[in-house]
């Protein structure tokens, strides 16, 4: 039995979740068998209850468990595993680099939800929205211009944090608790305006347009729209086949 690390800087849910994740994918635990009660489960790992709960209702958001009322919860083949499945870091780009780019903060403000920014990031239209714009660099050349939206109350000291250098997704698990289990992106083509323009350069061609939606389960805790330089560096998403 695989033992949580109370000196690991991993939330304990994510370990758990970890833990009962391998132990489904390698078929210690076969389909449709029943896992142990949530009561079993705090005296396997030694951890609370809410702590279980969060690592099963992942595992189940994600297709390896099912819940049915009054009987438990067992294992569900995840139709995902035949297929193939996003294998990347989180990282707020997409860019197939061979240096580590740079980001300059251009404006980092609070403002009401504007167009329909609040129906995007599920809030209520009189609650306010921490907007940070940064533009890319990759050897010293700007590449892309970032626009982030994050709901205020989600994380209200983020502007105080060093977003300059840090990634948002360490700055919500490190600082806010806060772990991004999913992402999804939209690709398309968007002429840039004249003030964009000036930032990055077009040459009179559109710009690959990545939007961005991240969650943590299913709550929406940021959206960001990215406007890349055209012919400058590829995109870059690698899928690996996932066999049980």
């Amino acid at each position: 039995m695989e033992l949580i690390d109370r000196e690991d800087h991993q939330k304990l849910y994510s370990q758990v979740y970890e833990i009962i994740k391998k132990k489904i994918e390698t078929n210690e635990w076969s389909v449709g068998s029943q896992i142990p009660t949530e009561g079993d489960l705090c005296k396997m790992f030694n951890v609370s209850r809410a702590t279980v709960r969060t690592a099963v209702l992942e595992l189940a958001r994600q297709g390896y468990l099912k819940r049915q009322q009054g009987k438990g919860t067992f294992i569900k083949r995840n139709l995902l595993s035949e297929g193939f499945l996003m294998h990347m870091n989180m990282k707020e780009l997409l860019v197939d680099y061979d240096e580590e780019p740079t980001a300059e903060v251009l404006v980092r403000t609070v403002m009401m939800p504007v167009d329909d920014l609040d129906i995007k990031l599920n809030i209520s239209p009189d609650k306010h929205i921490i907007y940070i714009k940064k533009l890319w660099k990759i050897h010293d050349e700007p590449v892309i211009l970032q626009e982030i939206y994050v709901p205020y109350h989600t994380c209200p000291l983020l502007l105080e944090d060093d977003i300059e250098h840090q990634s948002l997704f360490d700055l919500f698990e490190k600082n806010y608790g806060i772990r991004v289990t999913r992402v999804k992106n939209y690709f398309d083509l968007a002429y840039l305006d004249e003030a964009q323009n000036r930032i990055i350069g077009s040459n009179g061609f559109p710009a690959m347009l990545l939007t961005q939606e991240y969650y943590s389960g299913d709550t929406i805790v940021a959206y960001s729209v990215s406007k890349k330089r055209p012919n400058r560096f590829q995109l870059f998403i690698e899928f690996e086949r996932n066999v049980l």
